[in-house]
């Protein structure tokens, strides 16, 4: 789960080994969204405290020998969200909001297949709908229809996931279960929400 950023308060761990990698430490990088992995690169102190100061992820690039913010020429930032340090302090996790594709090669990641979360993907799609309301796009038609719309579709499609559990087979279950859910994360768009909030409200409930 994500805070909002308005949550996070990022500052430089006390506690990390800067002689294990001669004054570099491994940087790995994830969103914040998704928690896919997008890349690995590499810190020094001032690569981290220019990071924490700037709230975009920024690198000691071996390559050119200089601090290198990520996006600098792409203009595809890494805006931080958090920043966790491993048990040896030696190796440093952050989350960010990447605004564009991370890899050269115009990836989403520079792991072409690194594992992410699905439903946060098709989350943050629903917002991007909500903001762009493209013609033609029944997410579109769903928001223009208002809550009470959405909340009716939302109903039905409960209606039909709870029937198909009792009288259809699991591809039919698994299909309505897949309608649910998105109508779900459009009826919480709408009321200005999103998963990260049902997700915050799950975490009150484990602890």
């Amino acid at each position: 789960m994500v805070e909002p950023d308005s949550a996070r308060t990022v500052g430089v761990p006390g506690t990390l080994d800067w002689d294990k990698g001669d004054g570099l430490l491994p940087a790995i990088v994830q969103d914040a969204a998704t928690l896919r992995v997008l890349m690995l690169g590499y810190m020094d102190r001032a690569a981290l405290e220019a990071t924490v100061a700037t709230r975009r992820v920024t690198f000691f690039s071996r390559s050119k020998g200089r601090l290198w913010t990520k996006g600098e020429s792409s203009g595809h930032w890494l805006d931080l969200v958090s920043l966790d340090v491993d048990c040896d302090g030696d190796t440093l996790l952050l989350l960010a909001h990447p605004q564009g594709p991370t890899c050269h090669l115009q990836r989403e990641s520079c792991f072409p297949d690194a594992p992410g979360s699905l439903l946060a993907e098709l989350s943050a799609l629903v917002e991007r709908r909500r903001g762009e309301m493209p013609e033609g796009s029944y997410t579109t038609r769903l928001f223009e229809g208002g809550t009470r719309r959405i909340a009716q579709k939302v109903g039905e499609e409960g209606v039909e996931t709870a029937l198909a559990a009792v009288a259809e087979d699991d591809d039919a279950l698994l299909g309505e279960a897949a309608d649910l859910i998105f109508h779900l994360l459009v009826l919480l768009r709408a009321r200005g929400l999103g998963l990260a909030d049902v997700e915050a409200k799950l975490a009150t409930r484990r602890r």
